[in-house]
């Protein structure tokens, strides 16, 4: 067992208040991908008064910054998000939808308790540094844009995590494990059509339809999907159809399209098939197109050396224990949605763990899955993107999920907002700290287990890195784009 889990735990017990109050704090200050600077403003702060090193505008996006204690290796890195989504206002610790601000943005992926539980592993792990004298450095990323914006492949691009040993991640779930498996990359990119506006009862020879250009790319795409392979999917959304008055040619008119894959490579190659229909939209028009690069992500890269090392640590920690008040509430959330699939990417690649999932979660019913899944290692496949994939390829890196929410909250859900600033949240918090900073520790203490980590990266990234950011884009939000 690793010797230091008393410290650890001593530590982020004795200042819960900082971790969970930061939490809140930014729940209660929601701020949209690369839109963040309160958030910001607030970790760096912490990381200056508990004695971190504090860099800004990493890879030159304004919200993207780290702060870094110790010194020479190995070098371990702990990711924190702090984004919200859009649509999701909603009060916290109740079981009903009640928008704070009606259209307004919320922590529907328990960013706000990501971000927090990542400072506090990189604290604790800082407490230890100095009060042994070990070497190494630990260093806390701020990641912004998680949702949209994707700094991380942004950072990768610039070969910063290469600098990096290892780096240790977590997400606010309704289970208590360690991720496996790989998942899909990912571009997104906008298209702006313009045309040339005309009354369209008078004078239609004379317009030049950007909204024409769209539907026809639409449709295009819809022809596509035959003959896409089946790992690839195409997506979009209509950000600008020209406006309210059917009596005129549309001259502006755009939609933002996401490409996705099972890894990088395919992404690129059906992108650029996706910007040829693109391109015969507009000549099919005559209007003139604007392709602007808004973000990519690559496939996650697993390590089950390091999934191992955090395993330990997730059944070696000791697990929370709820009240009856916690247990009644994530009852009363529970039943505002219907269960969809097993908690969970275990159940989802192995039988019999899912097998050994239903009855746990009591064929369902459990309001929290209050113990640990059982360790499985996998290079299937799930459907979801992230930019901790570019992290992955560039160092070792893995990442656990600890009970914020309800057993089967729907992601993305008022529901999750509604939890995110409750004791149970709290909790999965904590109890993610401790784990990440255990494991930190054991790599910064263990030569063989970090040796082993490596090894496995370095056999599994022989391949080399596939960057899905352009060389000459920069981040930016889509919607203002």
């Amino acid at each position: 067992m690793n010797p230091y889990i008393q410290s650890i735990q001593n530590y982020i017990n004795r200042n819960s208040a900082v971790f969970t109050s930061l939490s809140d704090d930014i729940w209660a200050h929601p701020e949209l991908s690369l839109q963040e600077h309160y958030a910001a403003e607030r970790y760096q702060a912490l990381l200056r008064d508990h004695g971190f090193q504090v860099t800004e505008n990493l890879g030159g996006i304004a919200t993207a910054f780290c702060g870094s204690f110790g010194q020479g290796k190995p070098v371990i890195g702990i990711l924190g998000e702090f984004d919200a989504l859009s649509g999701l206002s909603q009060a916290g610790g109740v079981a009903e939808p009640q928008a704070l601000e009606p259209g307004g943005c919320g922590h529907g992926c328990g960013h706000n308790l990501l971000g927090a539980g990542s400072l506090a592993a990189a604290f604790a792990v800082k407490h230890i540094l100095e009060e042994t004298g070990l070497p190494g450095t630990v260093i806390f990323f701020g990641c912004p844009g998680e949702e949209g914006g994707a700094s991380k492949a942004f950072l990768a691009r610039d070969g910063l995590w290469a600098q990096l040993d290892a780096a240790l991640t977590w997400h606010p779930s309704d289970v208590n494990e360690t991720r496996t498996g790989t998942n899909n990359s990912s571009i997104q990119v906008l298209y702006k059509f313009h045309g040339v506006a005309a009354h369209a009862a008078t004078a239609p020879a004379h317009g030049r339809s950007a909204l024409d250009a769209v539907e026809l790319m639409n449709l295009g795409i819809q022809f596509l999907r035959e003959h896409m392979e089946d790992c690839c999917r195409v997506h979009y959304a209509i950000l600008d159809a020209g406006g309210v008055s059917p009596n005129v040619v549309q001259p502006e008119a755009s939609v933002l399209y996401m490409v996705r894959a099972d890894r990088v490579q395919r992404s690129l190659d059906l992108q650029a098939r996706v910007d040829k229909i693109a391109q015969g939209a507009a000549l099919m028009t005559e209007t003139t197109l604007e392709r602007i690069f808004i973000d990519g992500t690559a496939d996650l890269l697993p390590n089950f050396a390091l999934e191992d090392l955090l395993h330990k640590n997730l059944e070696a920690m000791g697990l929370p224990g709820y009240t009856p008040a916690e247990l009644d509430f994530a009852a009363a959330l529970k039943a505002t949605y219907a269960v969809s699939g097993l908690p969970g990417c275990g159940p989802r690649f192995d039988s019999s763990l899912a097998r050994w999932m239903r009855e746990k979660t009591e064929n369902l019913t459990r309001p929290l899955n209050d113990f640990v899944l059982p360790v499985c290692h996998s290079n299937q496949f799930t459907a979801g993107s992230t930019d901790v994939g570019d992290v992955s390829w560039l160092t070792p890196t893995a990442q656990i999920e600890t009970v914020c929410f309800p057993s089967g909250a729907p992601g993305h859900s008022w529901q999750n907002v509604s939890c995110g600033r409750t004791s149970i949240a709290h909790k999965g918090l904590l109890y993610a700290a401790a784990v990440l900073a255990a494991t930190a520790l054991d790599l910064l203490t263990d030569p063989e287990a970090l040796a082993a980590v490596r090894a496995e990266f370095e056999a599994r990234s022989a391949e080399g890195y596939v960057c899905p950011i352009e060389p000459d884009a920069v981040p930016r939000i889509a919607g203002e784009a």
